[in-house]
């Protein structure tokens, strides 16, 4: 396929992008863990120039307290590849938890000491091991690709750091603690871009934000923010009725 092409999902084609990184890359480490872009596929081109080139307040007017406040976390952005073309892995919250009930998000949480350190490889350390203990996913079959810059969620005071993922090689996944996780669902990449499915959404306090009504869930706030930035940045976005508005329950 032709460079600049579009495939049936809807996505830009693009040719791999050349290796980033060396001896000096700050997220690598002598245990193997790495960030590289070697061997993508070539629709993940224009995610990886994005990646490359975005600025922290081209994603969000919510950024890390310079003082230093925030816990410290990271996110897994896991593209695939399923029946329909690219796709996101994408899970909702169990509905008991403190912090963003019931809300569909990315694997992810807060990052541990083991994890190391938050300004190198803590962060992929971290959306790995979320990962897994939320959806079962298997790390070994994600070749992380890419990081974003830090962001930050007022109202639970998280510093996330999104980290993104190809899934080389799927595996099985599902909610792994009730308790934690409701349900585990991918959403292909022509879903989130087809007008039809995009909405804003207007929280009780009147912030207004863009989300998408997807396999049976809103998807909104922080993770429908990354992914809007995301399909942006990329050239995926298209055109799309920001005028409909979908509003949020008081308890959001």
């Amino acid at each position: 396929m032709t460079r600049g092409a579009r495939d049936e999902s809807g996505v830009t084609q693009a040719a791999a992008p050349p290796q980033r990184g060396g001896p000096q890359d700050p997220y690598e480490d002598q245990g193997g863990l790495r960030v590289s872009t070697q061997g993508l596929p070539g629709w993940l081109g224009p995610v990886v120039e994005a990646v490359r080139t975005v600025r922290p307040t081209q994603l969000s007017r919510f950024l890390p307290p310079e003082d230093g406040r925030g816990r410290q976390s990271a996110v897994l952005i896991l593209f695939g590849e399923g029946p329909r073309g690219p796709e996101l892995l994408l899970m909702e919250r169990a509905g008991t938890l403190r912090s963003h009930a019931g809300q569909p998000s990315f694997p992810g949480g807060a990052l541990d000491p083991e994890d190391g350190d938050p300004h190198t490889t803590g962060p992929l350390r971290a959306a790995l091991r979320e990962a897994e203990e939320e959806t079962g996913l298997d790390p070994a079959g994600v070749q992380l690709f890419g990081v974003l810059p830090r962001l930050y969620i007022p109202v639970s005071e998280f510093v996330v750091t999104p980290v993104l993922g190809w899934w080389r090689d799927p595996s099985p996944v599902g909610a792994v603690d009730p308790a934690e996780t409701a349900r585990v669902f991918t959403v292909p990449v022509a879903d989130l871009t087809d007008p039809d499915h995009r909405v804003t959404a207007v929280h009780p306090s009147g912030h207004l934000g863009p989300a998408f009504t997807v396999e049976s869930a809103l998807v909104w706030g922080f993770t429908a923010g990354v992914i809007d930035r995301i399909l942006h940045f990329a050239g995926w976005e298209l055109p799309w009725d920001r005028s409909r508005q979908v509003p949020l329950d008081w308890r959001a």
